[in-house]
């Protein structure tokens, strides 16, 4: 009986890329809990705030949210480290976390799309617009401002 040729090995990843599963737990993670809109909201509010952040009776207002709901899906966000909290005395106030958001979209260009330039080129910064080309839009939630 004949015998059949090993297996091949597995290729390694290139040695100028990051292991392949060095932060896929911590990016899958940030993705999940990205993956909503309620989330992703609270996220691009938090990012407009820059770092002083909100406190959370602000974002429930803005958002239209009640406490308990604001409260399950920050707290969503806070375990996957897009979000970070700190106490100021009676307040918590929240802000987006920076590093966090910036690991999973690193992670997403090298790892997962080997840096390929074709991807990467989405990402450009889009050419600044003149203040009368379009209607301003409100960066924290994507409408339109009247």
């Amino acid at each position: 009986m004949p015998q059949s040729a090993p297996a091949p090995a597995l290729e390694r990843p290139a040695p100028d890329l990051p292991h392949p599963t060095a932060g896929r737990d911590q990016a899958l993670a940030a993705l999940q809990a990205l993956a909503n809109g309620t989330r992703l909201d609270l996220v691009r509010a938090l990012i407009a705030a820059g770092d002083t952040g909100l406190p959370a009776g602000v974002l429930a207002g803005r958002l239209g949210l009640s406490n308990s709901r604001l409260s399950f899906h920050l707290a969503a966000l806070e375990q996957a480290g897009v979000v970070e909290a700190r106490r100021v005395s009676r307040n918590i106030f929240y802000s987006a976390g920076l590093e966090r958001l910036g690991q999973t979209i690193g992670y997403l260009l090298h790892d997962c799309c080997a840096a390929d330039p074709r991807v990467s080129a989405c990402c450009a910064p889009a050419p600044v617009a003149n203040p009368g080309d379009s209607p301003a839009r409100d960066q924290s939630f994507g409408t339109e401002k009247t």
